[in-house]
Order: structure tokens, then C-alpha cells, then sequence
């Protein structure tokens, strides 16, 4: 059983995560901001399971509230031993319309989040030797989206923290590592008209977009696994070998 937060957690991706960890029997801190709704549903669902999962209300884009989340999490649980960071937004707009608030909302919650949640909660992983940093980017990360550029900007970012990290805290017994979905059916892609989603699944060898479960597999992995570290995991079908 391991102490485990998951922030992003109630819609999508960090959902299929948060539910699938609970279900494994580790105790699980969910962070929410805006989806107060889901992230109640999803804690009357478990619950119903015979399974909990405590919900906290965070926007971890600011410091002070990351701070917040930190007191609750250790109120909780003498110690963290995974930090899964999930945050995210996505907006398609052409480079030349994106404005300074949409810049700045984009690295905000993609970026700088994961930088304020890991540098609250990775002194206790340093202090007992021990923990797992997993942050969800995204194949623009990794390629670059046409249309996206501030969001690949971001995620890309998520990638060079990932790896930088992972260098820095080996000796401390702390593993780093990002996944880097393709497609995913999530609300975040349902921008994506059918057509082009077609399309997509016509370039993709597996022949499908991908689901949250298939992230959640690689979540479970790379908790388990004690010798990987620095790695950016690509979960796309095969889309962009």
C-alpha cells in the first residue's frame, strides 16, 4: 500500500488513474480545482466499491494553494511516496492569435504547476530515500503541434523537468519519469472533430485512438518498476514511430 496524489485527478486521464490506484488498495489523495462534481462522484463511486479515496480542491497553478494541498495530504499520511502530476488545459489557436493571457494560462497549469507540486513534496521523498514522480506530458511535447504551440511549449517543458530531475535525485532513490500519450478519448479531445479523428485512427498501427486505461497500465508500471528513471514512456498506438 502506498501514499499516493494525483493532481488532475477528477476528469479524463487522471481519473482512470486515481480510481484505478484506489482500487489496488493504496491510499490515494485526488486533486481537483474546477470539477468539484466529478471529484465527489468519483469518491461516492469507490466508496460504493468498498474502496477511499480523499478529495481535495487546489488550484496548483499558485504556490499558496499547492501549500494548502500539502498540509491536507500530510494530515493524512506521514509520507508521499508517489506524486502523479496531471494538470492540464489544451486550446487549438493559431500562433499568430494567441494572445498573452492564453500564453501565460498555458504554462501556468501545464508547467508551472508540476514545478510548484514536486518542489513541495519532493523534500519528504529525499528525506526517506525513497518515491515516484510521474508527470503526464503529451506527444506535442515531444513533435510539436501545429496550432498548439503554446501547449507543446508547455508539455515540452514537462519533458526536460522530467529528465533534469531524474538526474538530480537518483541518489536519493527517486525516480522520475513522464508519459507521453498520443490520442486519448478524453474531454480534452473532444475538440477533435470525427473526420479527423478517422483519420487520425487510419495513420495509427493498433488502429484506434487510445483510452485512460491505457495510461493508467503505465502509471501501475512505472510505480512498481525500481529501475527506471528519466524516461519520457510515448503511449500512442504506434502513431508516430
Amino acid at each position: 500500500m502506498r501514499n499516493i496524489l494525483v493532481i488532475g485527478g477528477s476528469r479524463g486521464i487522471g481519473a482512470c488513474i486515481a480510481k484505478d490506484l484506489a482500487k489496488k488498495g493504496n491510499n490515494v489523495v485526488l486533486n481537483y480545482n474546477k470539477s468539484e462534481k466529478e471529484a465527489k462522484n468519483i469518491q461516492e463511486e469507490l466508496s460504493k466499491l468498498g474502496f477511499s479515496i480523499e478529495i481535495f480542491k487546489a488550484d496548483v497553478s499558485k504556490r499558496e494553494e499547492v501549500k494548502k494541498l500539502k498540509d491536507f495530504f500530510f494530515s493524512k499520511f506521514e509520507n508521499i511516496d508517489v506524486l502523479i502530476n496531471n494538470a492540464g488545459i489544451s486550446q487549438i489557436k493559431l500562433f499568430t492569435d494567441i494572445s498573452d493571457e492564453d500564453w501565460n494560462d498555458m504554462l501556468n497549469i501545464n508547467l508551472n504547476s508540476y514545478f510548484y507540486t514536486t518542489q513541495e513534496f519532493i523534500k519528504n521523498m529525499i528525506n526517506n530515500k525513497k518515491g515516484c514522480i510521474i508527470n503526464i506530458s503529451s506527444i506535442w511535447g515531444e513533435i510539436g503541434g501545429s496550432c498548439e504551440v503554446h501547449y507543446s511549449t508547455a508539455k515540452a517543458g514537462v519533458i526536460g523537468m522530467t529528465r533534469a530531475l531524474a538526474k538530480e535525485l537518483g541518489l536519493s532513490n527517486v525516480r522520475v519519469n513522464a508519459i507521453s500519450p498520443g490520442i486519448i478519448n478524453t474531454q480534452m479531445n473532444e475538440q477533435i472533430g470525427n473526420n479527423d479523428i478517422e483519420n487520425i485512427k487510419n495513420e495509427i498501427p493498433l488502429a484506434r485512438i487510445g483510452e485512460p486505461i491505457d495510461i493508467a497500465r503505465c502509471v501501475c508500471w512505472l510505480i512498481e518498476d525500481e529501475y527506471t528513471t528519466g524516461q519520457v514512456i510515448r503511449i500512442d498506438g504506434g502513431w508516430n514511430i
